[in-house]
């Protein structure tokens, strides 16, 4: 899963990134004539909140930073990883990097990330949970910083589920995966074009893994000898076999939106066809901003299953070039760019939550207010995503899995047929990987 935007024009394309970073130099070449240092940060953040906040704190570590001067260069996460990709192979890589964890695998084994454990004060390390350097941490290096998270919540039409009567779901009472069926159906089957829950799964895969870590599902196993398998067990079906099942024997999801990303789903929510979606928690920011006025919604939590409210996250990464001459004074900006009350700031320009302890503690992510509270409750539960090492993940997903699970969601092929397509295929893809 990619923590980050779906929506509105990106600010560069691969190639005008990639020019721009030539064009001013980047960690080839980041010292000045009279002995200072520049340092290049790529930053993908893309909405006005997070650039304004993300540029005010370049500004402020340069105010206060006279011999270590850093530039902000904007990236777009539409191209980030062939951009990256080519800075890299031609020694042009920005100093400082914003990325996604599910995104530093291939980069760190192929030795384009600097190692930067032993960089990072003990303040940063210890205020990030263990949990979440695991997604940044690979054979025993750390090769990037994880700050920021994004939980999939269920955004419900509070009006109509205050309506209907259903019990209403709470961190500490969440609804299981088969009460979450049954009150899907109840709140409504398709008559009269409304629907309990809408699924945009045009992008299946994360989600179906991600979700999946509340019923125990795993999916990929690794080995004693470190390589790993797709396997599909029962704990692995639940999640699936729902959004099937609501889809094509209850009726209580319509299957139009299998094919569309959270944003299209909208218009329909806020138009009283759907009860409930399924979105990423940012999206709250869109709510927010596109909701007709008098609309009331409010954030619940996934459903629960064996391992509670457990999913899976791949959060947004800093991390450090292996070609870069100055890794200490960017190992200095990142804790910088990450203590508590930034970390905040970042937070709340993003609409995600920080991963940073303190942070988490900040009033300011515990309101009322746009449910900041509802997601801040979750974050204890938040786990790295399935797939976060797994070498030709992204061709198992392209090829086999996104396939796969669309034509299953939809009712074109049965639970059978999506274990063979997910085991026997996927496992050839692996093991070309593995060899």
């Amino acid at each position: 899963m990619r923590t980050a935007p779906r929506l509105g024009p990106r600010l560069v394309t691969a190639a005008a990134t990639a020019l721009a970073l030539l064009l001013t130099g980047c960690s080839g070449d980041s010292g000045d004539d009279d002995g200072k240092i520049t340092l290049q940060f790529q930053s993908l953040a893309w909405q006005k909140e997070s650039v304004d906040a993300n540029k005010a704190l370049v500004k402020e570590w340069n105010a206060t930073h006279p011999d270590v001067k850093v530039e902000y260069v904007q990236g777009s996460w539409d191209s980030v990883h062939d951009q990256l990709l080519t800075s890299f192979e031609g020694g042009e890589a920005p100093d400082i990097i914003h990325d996604a964890s599910d995104d530093l695998a291939d980069f760190a084994y192929g030795g384009y990330l600097a190692d930067i454990g032993d960089l990072l004060p003990e303040r940063l390390k210890s205020d990030i949970p263990k949990r979440s350097w695991e997604t940044t941490t690979f054979g025993g290096k750390v090769y990037g910083v994880p700050f920021l998270q994004e939980p999939r919540v269920l955004i419900a039409n509070a009006k109509w589920l205050k309506k209907s009567g259903v019990r209403i779901p709470t961190p500490e009472k969440p609804w299981s995966w088969a009460e979450f069926r049954s009150v899907s159906k109840e709140l409504g089957d398709g008559t009269d074009g409304k629907y309990g829950v809408a699924w945009p799964l045009k992008e299946p895969v994360s989600a179906t893994l991600n979700l999946s870590l509340s019923t125990g599902g795993k999916m990929f196993h690794r080995g004693a000898d470190g390589k790993v398998d797709v396997r599909f067990d029962a704990a692995d079906e639940i999640m699936p076999r729902t959004v099937h099942d609501q889809v094509n024997t209850d009726k209580s999801a319509s299957g139009t939106t299998l094919g569309m990303g959270g944003s299209d789903t909208l218009p329909g929510f806020f138009g009283g066809k759907y009860a409930m979606v399924p979105l990423g928690f940012s999206y709250r920011q869109q709510i927010v901003q596109q909701a007709p006025k008098g609309f009331d919604w409010q954030v619940l939590p996934a459903p629960a299953g064996a391992e509670g409210l457990a999913q899976g996250v791949s959060p947004q990464t800093l991390s450090v070039s292996e070609d870069s001459p100055h890794k200490k004074e960017a190992a200095e900006f990142i804790d910088f760019f990450l203590q508590p009350d930034n970390m905040v700031k970042l937070a709340r320009g993003d609409w995600m939550l920080p991963t940073g302890a303190e942070a988490l503690r900040d009033p300011a992510l515990r309101t009322k207010k746009d449910d900041w509270a509802a997601g801040t409750a979750l974050a204890e539960h938040l786990r790295p995503a399935p797939a976060q090492s797994v070498r030709g993940y992204p061709e198992w997903k392209d090829k086999v899995a996104t396939p796969a699970l669309q034509e299953y969601y939809s009712g074109a092929i049965g639970l059978d047929e999506l274990r063979k397509r997910l085991v026997k295929d996927g496992n050839l893809v692996l093991k070309r990987y593995q060899r």
